[in-house]
């Protein structure tokens, strides 16, 4: 555990029986989230559109990145990358995948190609890895070059590995995202070790990472002048974020993360912050016994909203897409608890309004806009959805 009292941060404190190193920086005193009591008091968003299946034999479709071209790329949470070509519905095995350790939450998890994907065919993947000392795994992103038809990928680059391998199986995270300097994130979840990792700056786990391209730490990153730090954390005292979006309009990251029974969160990341998990929460144990009572904090970043009952929110999307005159330019958030999707509405970096739609259509795990202007789907055990709207 770093000490951080040397650096002109807040001292150490005693909480929820853990030995705290808080840091402020960027982390502004904290401020009410709105708060989702229940989702079906939702309003709902009517939308005349078919959901048709573009390819089945996915069971847990963990990310789907489209290419320039039409194809999708598809990642089976088990560990197989798919090429959905355009104009069909038949899969095709993509090799040249690292050894991945499924298991539990773990496996083959997001997919992003680079910002600049049509020269240099790099494709950018977070996965389950075995590597490194102990037992168990931790997440791990890795980039690979495409080839030609999209069918093999080579020059494997391991880009970073959390370490203290786990062999619990859940909370790995994790979602990729690049911004318009060329920075990539990537999140890393507790790793089911919320009293040891969140909040330890100097352990992987529980945080969201910045690197550049190549996996080189970023000079002004926050914590790059801390000897012990794991000097790629951009933020920490997180829980378990799978979902992220970078609006580059508007220079802000935005994530959500699951939170235990009740307490899911829609945050706005920021340099530097702490988002309080383990000290603070909206929710509770799963067996309904509590393990905080502070649900905020000075010095600890409020989520912009919370759920609770919890929706176990999966992947983002901003529509851009002319297809769907509703739902363009809202934000695309779903649930796999209730099977629905959230819309909302945001501006200024808040949710001026939320609303419910394809309600009943299944546990989607994520979500996509393809360069055929389509939203595509993919949904625990039924596959690869397409949204067509009706004419």
């Amino acid at each position: 555990m770093i000490n951080l009292m040397s650096h002109n941060t807040l001292p150490k404190i005693i909480s929820a029986g853990l030995t705290v190193a808080m840091f402020a920086i960027n982390a502004p005193a904290h401020a009410k989230s709105d708060y989702v009591k229940n989702y079906k008091q939702l309003d709902t968003l009517s939308l005349n559109v078919n959901a048709v299946t573009a390819a089945d034999g996915v069971v847990i479709p963990w990310a789907i990145e489209p290419l320039a071209n039409g194809d999708l790329l598809i990642s089976e949470r088990s560990g197989t990358l798919f090429l959905l070509p355009k104009n069909t519905t038949k899969l095709t095995k993509v090799s040249g995948l690292p050894n991945i350790d499924a298991n539990g939450q773990g496996g083959l998890l997001d997919l992003s190609l680079h910002t600049d994907s049509k020269q240099n065919q790099w494709l950018y993947f977070s996965y389950s890895s075995s590597e490194g000392k102990g037992s168990g795994s931790n997440t791990a992103l890795m980039r690979a070059k495409l080839n030609s038809d999209y069918t093999q990928l080579s020059d494997q680059q391991l880009l970073y590995k959390g370490e203290h391998n786990s062999t619990k199986g859940q909370h790995y995270g994790s979602r990729t995202v690049f911004d318009d300097e060329g920075y990539v994130y990537f999140s890393i979840g507790d790793r089911g070790a919320r009293t040891i990792n969140p909040q330890d700056l100097t352990r992987d786990g529980g945080k969201i990472y910045r690197l550049h391209e190549d996996g080189r730490i970023p000079s002004d990153n926050p914590f790059v002048k801390l000897k012990d730090a794991k000097h790629a954390v951009w933020s920490y005292g997180h829980r378990n974020p799978q979902g992220m979006w970078f609006d580059n309009q508007n220079n802000i990251l935005w994530s959500h993360e699951h939170g235990p029974r009740g307490g899911d969160e829609l945050n706005i990341i920021k340099k530097g912050a702490n988002y309080g998990w383990p000290l603070v929460s909206y929710g509770v144990n799963y067996s309904g016994t509590k393990f905080t009572d502070l649900k905020e904090k000075d010095g600890m970043q409020s989520p912009v909203l919370h759920w609770t009952p919890s929706i176990a929110p999966s992947d983002m999307l901003y529509v851009t897409s002319d297809k769907y005159p509703k739902l363009k330019g809202k934000l695309l958030l779903a649930s796999m608890k209730f099977a629905f999707i959230s819309a909302l509405e945001l501006s200024k970096g808040k949710v001026v309004k939320q609303y419910k739609i394809l309600d009943g259509i299944g546990r989607v795990r994520s979500l996509a806009q393809g360069s055929d202007g389509f939203i595509y789907l993919g949904i625990d055990g039924q596959g690869i959805k397409r949204l067509e709207p009706e004419t």
